[in-house]
This record gives structure tokens, sequence and C-alpha cells, in this order.
């Protein structure tokens, strides 16, 4: 059967992600990289897997030669020029915030991505459900949903 697997069902995580590792080509080995993310006081794991699948996207279109640096309270000492630091923050009711920053000699770039609700997830696996109505066995992701949008849109 067909299958779309993803780490979150947002169209826009999805989007996200392919920015961050399209910034990561033109940007990653001039700039520091870091994810901040923040979720609800209920969530279990830290960092969440969308913050994963975002490192691991930036990580992958660089030759994964970064490693994830998730606590720098311990260690005292400069930051490594092949980290993708990531951080997680909890509390209250946050449904998911996912923040990617670049950080360059005198110039910032940051990508962010809000969900105010669940039902962005919802409203993504409907999508993933409609997009693989007719496929052939086998796995997807939500970026070939996202690329069969673009394709019907034009």
């Amino acid at each position: 059967i067909p299958i779309v697997w993803s780490e979150n069902f947002s169209v826009g995580v999805t989007v996200l992600v392919r920015l961050a590792r399209l910034a990561a080509q033109a940007l990653g080995r001039e700039f520091d990289m870091e994810i901040v993310e923040t979720h609800h006081n209920q969530k279990a794991d830290a960092p969440s897997g969308t913050a994963l699948a975002l490192a691991d996207s930036m990580n992958d279109a660089l030759g994964h030669v970064y490693e994830y640096k998730y606590d720098r309270s311990s260690e005292r000492k400069k930051r490594d020029p092949h980290e993708i630091g990531i951080s997680a923050v909890r509390g209250g009711s946050i449904v998911g915030e996912h923040e990617v920053i670049f950080a360059g000699l005198d110039e910032v770039i940051e990508f962010k991505h809000t969900a105010y609700s669940r039902s962005v997830f919802g409203k993504g696996a409907v999508e993933a459900a409609k997009f693989l109505a007719g496929k052939e066995a086998g796995f997807y992701d939500m970026q070939d949903v996202i690329r069969a949008t673009m394709e019907q849109a034009d």
C-alpha cells in the first residue's frame, strides 16, 4: 500500500524543513545554525521530532558532518563550527513553535513556524490522504505531497 510518513503533517512545517535545507546548502558552512523549539508543558520528548527533522535536513544538505548540541549549560567552551544547536523550551499550552536561525558575521537569517492549533496537523494529514489516492505502493513523505500540490497549481 502507499504510505505517507512524516515527523510532522503540518504543510507549513514541511515548507520550513525545505527552507532550512536550502538555507543550509547556501549558508551552512559560513553561518552558525541553531534550532529553538517550544511546546506545551505536557510534551515528554525533547527535542521534538520536528526539531530533529529540521536538524537532519540541514545536516543532510551538508554531508552529515555536523554534530547536534542539545545543551550548552554543562560546558564552558566556544561553539564548535561543526555543530547544530538544538534548544527545547516547555511551558503552558503552546502547541508548537520551531525557529531555525542562521547566524553569520554581522547578519542573521531566521525562519519560524508557529502552530496555534492542532488542526494544522489534521489538515496536512487530509492533504496526504488525498495525495495517496491512486498512488503505487511505497513510502512517500510530506515533501512529495507539497510537490504534487504545487504541480496541480501550475
